[in-house]
């Protein structure tokens, strides 16, 4: 069987790491897991020696000593540590090879009595790591391919794939998957995040790809806690983590408006919230709606958009009149969740605030709706030469630019984290042309996969969408002109290559068709012509007789 090497390092101490090229995903996680030290429920993250987030999985790249990768726990459940510290052992009692195994539960033996001696009785933590090691050797005796990585993967549990083709039937999130989710998150929830990965969540480099939906919800815990929410809205860890559990239970399997979605566009509204340090120019309430407009402003998304829902009369067009059907229901879903005692994060606001905040928010994901980008931006800049952080009505357009340039901004980010999100984006758009044409629908043109190709749906929308608001942005705030434009002039260059690539390509085949098709008549002539001088003779041969 083929087998993969990974050579890396742990606080400096070098491991390496064998496994099948088909081996599951979990499974690598778990031994990278075990080599760190970890607890089943720690975030790890492997860097490359460019120091950028790499995925722990199956297509790992094999390496060599003289270009280790570097593995960390960035967020880790400090009480579990200190115990483990205190009482004297590690965690690595898994990680080696199938005939250790036997070593493994000697070692912890040893540990067990030494403890039993030291403490006078045997801590919950070490009967924990027995059931892991016994877990452990039942795996071994029992599931031959899965070898000796699977200490945590409960191996009844399915992995859940959404159909490549969203029909409404399956847009919702099984009450197992949620479960699952849940479950981790909480687990997870009290995890220190190190300072690194914070840091990182400030910029518009981050990469959403490397990170699981639990984990997703980890990292949405620290934007508001960084941003000082909690103390400043008094809201309890407990309600901010059911409000976020349910808005990741309202996202939808659909290929691009989905829960990593919210997170992009959540992370890059606070992204741009610590690059032009708006801290120290609005309020926190307009911070706090800014946030949590982000979080909530795709929710229930169908994967349809307001063209399909009103001209198929959908229930959502019936409601809502055709104004705005899909953004008057997301914001409909923030206010179903938060109506919720144990979801609302405003529950200990005063009238005033709370009012402040809906309003607010419904401004700012209505504001989504790109029927209104040419109103908005017109309206950014009629007041920018004179824009000011004391003005309400200045603000309130502030505010809806924001959640505008972080609801498109994934061109502004590095093309390996932007590429991946074009074509889930064009997945979406496909599927919905192909219902319009099932449906008999007018067909929306951006959308039709016989007419449009990636780099054409690219190039036109960063050129006259993108880039002229992002323009506008940064002629408040100079600082985003690297951050943002620069990347996206990148990306406008890299699909204009692409597009004259495709062309040549379609010329080329064009001119190599024509050709085929001109020796074929060519050919066709002369054995045409070979037949009649051929029968010629044959016929003057007749004639005589």
């Amino acid at each position: 069987m083929a087998t993969k090497i990974i050579f890396f390092t742990v606080n400096g101490r070098p491991e390496q790491a064998e496994f099948p090229v088909d081996c599951p995903a979990q499974d690598i996680k778990d031994l990278f897991r075990s080599a760190a030290e970890a607890g089943p429920h720690d975030i790890l993250k492997l860097y490359n020696p460019k120091g950028n987030i790499i995925n722990i999985s199956p297509s790992l790249e094999p390496n060599s000593t003289h270009s280790c990768y570097k593995l960390e726990v960035v967020a880790a459940d400090c009480n579990s540590a200190e115990l483990a510290g205190a009482l004297g052992f590690d965690y690595l009692l898994y990680g080696e090879k199938v005939g250790k195994v036997g070593n493994k539960t000697n070692r912890l033996q040893g540990l067990e009595k030494k403890i039993l001696i030291e403490a006078g009785e045997t801590p919950a933590v070490v009967y924990e790591m027995k059931k892991q090691v016994d877990s452990f050797r039942e795996k071994l005796e029992s599931v031959e391919h899965l070898s000796w990585l699977g200490l945590f993967k409960d191996l009844s549990e399915g992995t859940h794939k959404p159909s490549p083709f969203y029909h409404k039937r399956t847009l919702h999130k099984t009450r197992k998957e949620c479960e699952h989710v849940r479950e981790k998150f909480l687990q997870m929830s009290s995890l220190e995040v190190s300072e690194e990965v914070r840091q990182y969540l400030k910029t518009p480099t981050f990469d959403n790809w490397q990170w699981e939906d639990a984990e997703i919800m980890v990292l949405l815990q620290v934007m508001y806690t960084d941003l000082d929410f909690i103390a400043a809205f008094n809201i309890e860890p407990e309600v901010l983590q059911q409000f976020l559990f349910e808005v990741y239970r309202r996202y939808n399997n659909i290929p691009f408006h989905n829960f990593k979605h919210c997170f992009c566009v959540t992370q890059m509204m606070y992204g741009l919230i610590w690059l032009t340090d708006l801290k120290s120019k609005m309020d926190s309430v307009d911070l706090l709606i800014m946030l949590t407009s982000a979080v909530c402003h795709d929710l229930d998304h169908t994967g349809y958009n307001n063209a399909y829902q009103i001209n198929a009369r959908t229930e959502l067009a019936l409601r809502y009149n055709d104004i705005s059907p899909l953004e008057n229901h997301h914001c409909a879903i923030a206010f179903e969740i938060l109506e919720k005692t144990e979801s609302n994060i405003f529950r200990n606001l005063s009238m005033n605030q709370y009012k402040r905040i809906r309003e607010g928010i419904i401004k700012c994901i209505l504001a989504t709706d790109m029927t209104r980008h040419n109103d908005i931006l017109n309206k950014f800049k009629s007041i920018l030469t004179a824009f000011d952080f004391t003005n309400k009505d200045h603000r309130d357009v502030l505010m809806m630019i924001l959640i505008k340039v972080s609801d498109i901004s994934n061109e502004a980010r590095p093309m390996e984290v932007a590429e991946p999100w074009l074509d889930c984006l064009l997945q979406e758009f496909y599927n919905q042309s192909d219902v319009e044409k099932l449906e008999g629908l007018p067909v929306t043109p951006f959308m039709d996969r016989d007419k449009v190709t990636k780099p054409s749906s690219q190039t036109g929308f960063i050129r006259f969408v993108l880039l002229p608001l992002f323009i506008e942005l940064a002629n408040l705030f100079p600082c985003l002109e690297q951050h943002i434009i620069d990347p996206v002039r990148k990306a406008l260059d890299y699909y204009t290559e692409m597009e004259k690539a495709l062309e040549r390509e379609k010329q080329n085949r064009a001119q190599s068709e024509n050709a085929a098709k001109i020796k074929e008549a060519t050919v066709g002539t002369q054995s045409t012509a070979d037949s009649l001088t051929d029968a010629a003779p044959e016929a003057s041969k007749a004639d005589a007789q």
